[in-house]
C-alpha cells in the first residue's frame, strides 16, 4: 500500500487502484455518520473532491490521488458510515480508480515513510 499527506492509502488490484483513508485519520474523525461517494464513470483529476465524510466531529473531503475514473465505489458505507471506524483500511475502502500510469504511484509513502510522518 501507499499513503498521501492527506492521510488516504492506495492499493492496486490489478489495473484498479483502491482508495480509503487510514486508521489515523478515522481516529482523528471520531464517529463516522455520513459518507457521501461519487458517481461510478466519473472522471477525476488529481486533488478533486470525490468523497465527503460527516463525523461527530468535522466534516472532511477526501480527494481524489491520482487522475483516472472512479469504476466501482463501495455503496454499503452509505448505509453503514461507522464500517469507516470499524476497517477503515479494509472494507471501509471508498472507491476503486482506473488511471492511465501506475507508475504515478511512485509519488506516495510507503507504510515506514507513513508511520513515521504521523510519528
Amino acid at each position: 500500500m501507499k499513503f498521501s499527506e492527506e492521510h488516504e492509502w492506495l492499493r492496486v488490484e490489478g489495473d484498479l487502484v483502491v482508495v480509503g483513508i487510514t486508521t489515523h485519520a478515522a481516529e482523528q474523525l471520531g464517529d463516522v455518520v455520513f459518507v457521501e461517494l461519487p458517481e461510478e464513470g466519473t472522471t477525476v483529476s488529481k486533488d478533486d473532491e470525490v468523497v465527503v465524510i460527516e463525523s461527530v466531529k468535522a466534516a472532511s473531503d477526501i480527494l481524489a490521488p491520482l487522475d483516472g475514473e472512479i469504476v466501482e465505489v463501495n455503496s454499503p458505507l452509505a448505509d453503514e458510515p461507522s464500517k469507516v471506524n470499524d476497517d477503515p483500511e479494509g472494507e471501509a475502502w471508498f472507491f476503486k480508480m482506473k488511471i492511465e500510469d501506475l507508475s504515478a504511484l511512485d509519488d506516495y509513502m510507503d507504510e515506514a515513510a507513513y508511520k513515521k510522518f504521523i510519528g
